[in-house]
């Protein structure tokens, strides 16, 4: 294979265009598979949920599945799209272990949604409109695992397991038009636009999609073009990236070796790739197919699906607050700026903080827990906000405790630190560790007593008039009450017993 180095970013963007074209695939949420009734739970024993129908055997009929029919018009109708009156299945034909039918339940000329688009912002406020070609329903394929090789591909592999559960799970994919005119930033709007669309995707309620479990994926398609040229040019396919920063160092990585192709002299193939996570790096995969290739036509087995106009109009109604409003309102209701709003939203905390005003905390107290103590918590373990051990409820009581005087922030993040250890909620926590704040009025006098006397020289430059030199002294009674006491408190008791004016 010949290695061919990389165009620098900045040189490939000096004399190209890149256009983008994105697939995504999102895994429906729905109890049963697409065509028949086997469960669609995750981490079964391989093959123990398929039947006759996912398993394409002779004779089998299919049935659409109505919440998936549901499902798909809710996306369509999110994502600005027209939902089709009338619409079919086809069979999309091809040869492949994990397709027990071999040929794929799809939608092919006749999508279920389509025209549509999707508004994103970009990390400096800027908002890039991606327009979409449609939203079809189809069936995920089983699952290959490639045994005996070094990288887990099939090449070098001894040989493959297949596990069929996955077969027959709805999916809808969401292709969008050619995306032009985002230069330099097409990286960047690619990852915006996966980011948005998966917000979109929870909110509505549809699917978990979560990236790192396959439930949602994305292809990456790219072409570079020479600056004032109309046509485009040849693309690439970078299959299955499964977060959004690989998203973005795909499209990245394509755009610089396209133009390093073509500034060589070479020509760019028409192939799918793959995507390494460790290095950003995407390497050949197989010449992509076209359209016709796939030997499409009508599924003889269903009939076409036809939605009633009152039934997509009640979906309509019932589609909740779409994400970029809610977090448009959320930025004005609790007074942040774009960048804060920004970094909660890559934090994943925008649900967590909510759900913790809901239970009774002020949102400023919310924030500053889930983006300060939790997130470190987070990022030190290699866990998600939302995988952490503690519920939205257990931090507003922490938040309760210390606006109560109970805790102060020291003690609070100890607090946590025992919830996150599976100690119990709060309350338990502060009562097995001994946490609570130190309240006793005649406690903390002889605390201040104590650190006035071991600290004399200081105490004499605060009634001369060094009324700053009390943090020592409150440092020290501090320290003497395990940072139990209130420590404004503890100054003010200072000052008295020194007879100073604070």
């Amino acid at each position: 294979m010949t290695v061919i180095d990389l165009e620098s970013y900045e040189d490939a963007l000096a004399t190209y265009d890149p256009v983008m074209g994105l697939e995504v695939h999102v895994e429906l949420g729905t109890k049963t598979k697409m065509f028949c009734g086997c469960s669609t739970e995750l981490k079964q024993d391989a093959n123990s949920q398929t039947c006759p129908v996912c398993l394409g055997l002779p004779g089998a009929l299919p049935v659409v599945n109505e919440i998936g029919v549901e499902s798909a018009i809710k996306i369509g109708l999110a994502l600005n799209c027209e939902i089709a009156e009338w619409c079919r299945f086809a069979r999309k034909n091809y040869f492949y272990p994990d397709m027990p039918k071999n040929f794929q339940t799809s939608q092919y000329d006749e999508p279920i949604a389509y025209d549509g688009y999707l508004d994103v912002q970009l990390e400096d406020g800027e908002i890039f409109r991606v327009e979409i070609e449609r939203a079809h329903m189809e069936e995920d394929t089983g699952k290959s695992t490639h045994v005996g090789g070094a990288t887990g591909r099939i090449h070098g592999a001894s040989h493959s397991l297949l596990d069929y559960n996955r077969a027959g799970i709805p999916l809808i994919e969401i292709v969008t038009k050619p995306i032009e005119g985002a230069g330099a930033r097409a990286p960047e709007v690619a990852k915006a636009y996966v980011a948005e669309l998966r917000e979109l995707i929870k909110a509505l309620g549809v699917s978990e999609a979560r990236m790192e479990m396959g439930q949602m994926r994305c292809d990456v398609n790219l072409s570079l073009r020479p600056h004032g040229t109309e046509k485009f040019g040849t693309r690439s396919e970078t299959k299955n990236v499964n977060s959004l920063r690989s998203v973005e160092r795909a499209a990245r990585f394509e755009i610089q070796r396209h133009a390093a192709v073509l500034n060589s002299g070479g020509t760019i193939v028409q192939e799918t790739r793959h995507f390494h996570e460790e290095d950003g790096s995407t390497t050949a995969g197989r010449i992509k197919d076209n359209a016709e290739d796939y030997r499409y036509f009508p599924e003889p087995d269903l009939v076409p699906v036809a939605p009633a106009r009152a039934w997509v109009e009640e979906l309509r109604q019932g589609l909740p607050e779409l994400p970029r409003l809610r977090r448009k309102r959320l930025k004005e209701e609790w007074g942040v700026s774009e960048h804060d709003m920004q970094s909660i939203l890559n934090a994943g905390a925008v649900d967590l903080i909510v759900a913790t005003t809901d239970a009774g905390a002020p949102s400023d107290q919310a924030r500053k827990w889930w983006m300060g103590e939790l997130a470190r918590n987070a990022n030190e373990t290699g866990r998600s906000l939302d995988e952490l051990p503690v519920t939205p409820a257990q931090v507003a009581r922490v938040a309760e405790l210390v606006a109560a005087g109970d805790l102060n922030d020291k003690l609070a993040r100890q607090v946590l630190e025992g919830v996150l250890a599976g100690e119990g909620d709060p309350d338990a926590v502060v009562e097995k560790r001994g946490l609570k704040v130190v309240s006793d009025e005649g406690a903390l006098g002889t605390a201040v007593d104590e650190a006035i006397a071991a600290n004399a020289a200081i105490a004499d430059k605060i009634r001369g008039g060094k009324v700053a030199a009390a943090g020592a002294l409150v440092g020290a009674v501090m320290k003497a009450t395990r940072g139990q006491a209130d420590a404004a408190r503890v100054r003010e008791l200072i000052l008295e017993k020194l007879g100073v004016e604070g």
